[in-house]
């Protein structure tokens, strides 16, 4: 994680700064090699002195010295930003890519939402070993022949389970986010009722 140093992690903005200082500093050091090139193409390895061992005096030696010290410095300050905009970039490339997955995330469960129908009641208790294949929390979507669009009561519910004992009701809920459709065949057994559940209405 690149940071500021106050342990902050940095902006696209503070890092577009960095890759300006880098640009400025790179512009810098080529115009001391640039200085160097004029100085007879000294460089910066070419000898100071001439062949008996005296200062140079077809060369600025005052200027040549100074320009290596300079280029010395600026590629030290230079090796540092470079990898202080690497791992900055590294790190916005992180976030963008935490951020892309959460975004998809976020419309992929929108999209969930949008394409389940509206339930109406809910499975609030299920009796073991009763005819009931539903589970607690399930809402239910579709009952029979009653939906969201002519569910009034419980009533409605209690008619079909009446009329339907000993054959199989088709029933839809939505469990843990998905819509599943369920068999129910309403018919007597050791304890209360037909179905062994026990279904309230939705609040809406």
């Amino acid at each position: 994680m690149s940071e500021d140093g106050s342990g902050r992690a940095m902006t696209l903005g503070e890092v577009q700064q960095l890759v300006r200082r880098k640009d400025e500093l790179e512009a810098q050091i080529r115009a001391c090699y640039q200085l160097l090139e004029d100085q007879k193409g000294v460089g910066m390895d070419g000898p100071l002195v001439d062949a008996e061992g005296f200062p140079r005096a077809d060369i600025d030696l005052y200027q040549v010295r100074a320009a290596r010290h300079s280029i010395a410095c600026l590629q030290n300050d230079h090796k540092a930003l470079m990898k202080q905009v690497e791992e900055a970039l590294h790190q916005l490339h992180a976030r963008e890519k935490e951020k892309h997955a959460r975004d998809e995330a976020e419309a992929r469960a929108e999209a969930m939402s949008q394409s389940l129908p509206p339930a109406f009641a809910k499975v609030n208790a299920v009796t073991p070993e009763s005819p009931a294949s539903t589970s607690v929390d399930d809402e239910i979507v579709e009952f029979g022949s009653v939906n969201v669009h002519n569910f009034k009561s419980l009533q409605n519910i209690a008619t079909v389970v009446q009329h339907s004992e000993g054959r199989p009701l088709s029933v839809t809920v939505i469990r843990n986010g998905k819509k599943v459709h369920l068999g129910l065949t309403p018919k007597r057994w050791a304890g209360k009722g037909l179905l062994g559940c026990n279904i309230i209405p939705l609040q809406r």
